[in-house]
């Protein structure tokens, strides 16, 4: 009987432990810098994959002509949803810097 009470209790944590998508927050191109954010619920252990979201945020950085993005600091916890004192549900933001300068192969060029 003890056996099977520890293996549900480790089926039931292991459901716990996610791994979500970050979306694009906001994009500043004047400074350079990319925020993705992802929700996270109560009792949820989630995580993201460090290469998708690093190209994502290269993507949205190339988009601005610039060359690649690198993540800066550390993640950025806000709850969003609270009932009394207990945090419902947390929204994670991940801020990338973009840096280089983008050259653009298939720009027509004039010369004079």
């Amino acid at each position: 009987m003890k056996r099977l009470f520890l293996a549900g209790a480790l089926l039931i944590l292991a459901g716990c432990n996610v791994t979500r998508q970050a979306e694009v927050n906001s994009v500043d191109s004047t400074s350079g810098v990319v925020r993705l954010n992802m929700g996270q619920a109560i009792l949820q252990n989630s995580h993201y994959d460090d290469y998708v979201t690093n190209g994502t945020a290269t993507r949205e950085c190339q988009a601005m002509g610039y060359a690649t993005a690198s993540a800066y600091g550390q993640p950025i916890k806000t709850c969003t949803v609270v009932s009394g004192s207990v945090c419902l549900n947390e929204s994670v933001t991940i801020q990338y810097k973009c840096q280089g300068y983008a050259i653009n192969p298939s720009a027509k060029q004039t010369y004079y």
